[in-house]
C-alpha cells in the first residue's frame, strides 16, 4: 500500500511541476534574473503548504501511515555547512536552471539534458558520500 501511495503522491508532485513549469530552464533564468515573479510565486506557495502541513500535524497530531507519532526535532544551525552547501546548490541550479526534482522531469522530457543534469547530480551525490565522514559537524 505504500509503495502505491508513494508513487502516486510522486506522479502528482511531478504533474505540478510540469503544470507549473517549474523544470523550465527558462522560467529558472527568468527567476535569477529578477524578470519574473512566476518562480517565486511557485516557491511561496510551497513554503505556504509546508508551514501549513506542520502546523496541522503538531495541531492534531497526525501520526505517520505506520501508526507512529511524527516527531519533529530542531536542527541545529551549522552556519559554515549552510553558507558553503548553499553557495554549491546554488551555483548548480543557476548554472544547469535545475534542481533536484526538475532533474528528473528534464531527464524524461527532454533526455539530453535531463541525463546530462542527472549524471552530474549523481557525481555529486557520490563525491558527498565520500567526504561525508571527512566533514565537521
Amino acid at each position: 500500500m505504500k509503495i502505491i501511495l508513494t508513487i502516486i503522491i510522486g506522479y502528482l508532485f511531478g504533474w505540478i511541476l510540469i503544470g507549473t513549469e517549474a523544470f523550465s530552464w527558462y522560467r529558472i533564468q527568468e527567476m535569477f534574473h529578477f524578470q519574473s515573479f512566476h518562480m517565486y510565486g511557485v516557491l511561496s506557495s510551497a513554503i505556504a503548504t509546508g508551514v501549513l502541513s506542520l502546523f496541522l500535524i503538531k495541531k492534531f497530531k497526525i501520526k505517520s501511515l505506520d501508526g507512529n507519532s511524527i516527531v519533529l526535532k530542531p536542527k541545529p544551525i551549522q552556519l559554515k555547512s549552510n553558507i558553503i552547501g548553499g553557495l554549491i546548490f546554488g551555483l548548480g541550479w543557476g548554472l544547469s536552471g535545475a534542481c533536484s526534482a526538475p532533474v528528473f522531469i528534464l531527464a524524461g522530457k527532454e533526455w539530453q539534458v535531463g541525463g546530462v543534469l542527472l549524471l552530474g547530480s549523481l557525481i555529486g551525490v557520490m563525491i558527498y558520500g565520500i567526504f561525508e565522514s571527512k566533514l565537521s559537524r
